[in-house]
């Protein structure tokens, strides 16, 4: 990698990186934490909803007051400084930007900030997976045919492996699965914003004391935030997602070749080629030896006994054939990481991972019987949870993408454990969210 010394020409040169962040949340401002210091990049303007909270990510990472709070964005290219706003169109339209970065989470924001990235030329980081999982590939498309780059957010975990996926491939092996681990066990999918706490061992004076988003947690915990993301790795890798969707095996690190191997040749993959999350906990709820919580792994296959001979000599874990070994990272730093891909897009014109084609999708399913003329509560609610299944299987049962499963309202009744459907309830159909994910779903219909 040769990203820094590159960054540092730019800043000899004069010409920093101009950069938009949407979204002063936590991975938002983890990267304004690291944007500050780094050569070649220019943090010229911060959008929120609230830019009282922009100000105060600034202020909490760092950033000296001078910096902050230039009068427009072309001021703040001027002076090395920071414009914040409420008005993220203007920022993307500004000709003084050349990156935005949307970290807002909203699927129907992160759809209008590509699109609108795409109308004035500017690359677009997605660390909003939600907009990625509901309609990635179409907006992947769509940026290519406008000549700008659209990218997953290295420091989230779809990212990191892609990468891992990459290198396997580069390096000639063949992937055989990749994914993530988490803390799962079957009985999370019904939790609620309610229940979340005592999963993660909170205590209600933790909860008072810190600043905890009990729908954002439960998000994490129900297996929501697992679909999402394996839903961005199939479609950015080619990788499919069994029809059954996440199995979510336990399993450490040092078994990884073992249990993520196909069922013929005993593992639990319904298919070599798969994407899967893997549990750092037994389904007895008792902890898994050296487990893969925070991380990333990739599993590939030695394809010839020279290869699995070379496995040997050089110490790799491999299954009891010797044939199957993986490579993991045991942690990711979320925001702290995003400058890699901001690098990446801005001196290569190269992605960290984007959507190819439209493989896996997420579709909100029932946490419990749900009756007609409920209003659904989106991503780490009380009503639904995201279950990932292969796209071909979501087209042909109409499933409801859970992006789009907030605030709609229900006109048939749904049972536990079953999938929503788009005709069990009811949405407008000219809300652009909506009408851009059925563009794709006729883009991508086989």
């Amino acid at each position: 990698m040769n990203l820094h010394r590159l960054l540092r020409q730019r800043e000899a040169a004069g010409r920093p990186l101009r950069i938009a962040l949407i979204g002063a949340g936590k991975f938002g401002a983890m990267y304004l934490s690291q944007a500050r210091t780094t050569p070649g990049m220019h943090i010229a303007a911060v959008v929120d909803l609230q830019p009282a909270r922009a100000h105060d990510a600034l202020t909490r990472t760092g950033w000296e007051a001078a910096r902050i709070g230039a009068p427009s964005v072309e001021q703040a290219v001027k002076s090395r400084t920071v414009h914040i706003t409420d008005d993220a169109p203007a920022v993307i339209a500004s000709p003084h930007i050349d990156i935005v970065i949307d970290a807002t989470g909203s699927p129907a924001a992160g759809i209008r900030h590509v699109l609108a990235c795409c109308e004035h030329g500017k690359h677009i980081v997605m660390v909003n997976v939600e907009a990625d999982a509901l309609a990635g590939p179409l907006l992947a498309r769509y940026a290519e045919r406008a000549g700008i780059v659209y990218s997953l957010a290295y420091g989230d975990q779809p990212a990191l492996i892609c990468e891992m996926v990459d290198w396997a491939r580069t390096a000639g092996l063949e992937v055989v699965a990749a994914g993530k681990g988490t803390k799962y066990l079957p009985e999370y999918h019904a939790s609620t914003p309610d229940t979340v706490w005592p999963y993660y061992g909170f205590t209600p004076e933790m909860v008072a004391q810190g600043d905890f988003n009990a729908q954002m947690f439960n998000s994490f915990l129900d297996g929501t935030k697992s679909a999402i993301e394996m839903a961005a790795v199939a479609n950015a890798t080619g990788l499919r997602p069994a029809p059954h969707g996440l199995e979510f095996p336990p399993c450490g690190v040092d078994d990884l070749p073992k249990v993520l191997r196909p069922r013929e040749v005993g593992g639990t993959l319904h298919h070599s080629g798969q994407v899967e999350v893997v549990s750092s906990l037994n389904r007895d709820g008792s902890p898994v030896f050296r487990d893969l919580r925070w991380g990333v792994y990739v599993v590939f296959e030695g394809g010839t006994e020279y290869v699995r001979k070379c496995f040997r000599e050089y110490g790799l874990v491999t299954d009891d054939s010797g044939r199957y070994s993986a490579m993991y990272k045991p942690y990711h730093l979320i925001g702290l990481e995003l400058g890699i891909t901001v690098a990446s897009v801005g001196v290569r014109n190269e992605p960290t991972g984007a959507p190819q084609d439209w493989l896996g999708d997420v579709v909100a399913t029932a946490k419990r019987d749900l009756q007609a003329g409920e209003t659904l509560d989106g991503e780490g609610g009380y009503t639904v949870y995201g279950k990932l299944m292969p796209a071909e299987d979501s087209l042909r049962l109409g499933g409801l993408p859970l992006g789009l499963a907030h605030g709609v309202k229900l006109v048939k009744p749904v049972k536990a454990g079953e999938p929503v459907r788009w005709e069990d309830v009811a949405i407008d159909p000219n809300d652009p969210a909506a009408r851009f994910r059925r563009e794709m779903e006729a883009a991508f219909k086989r």
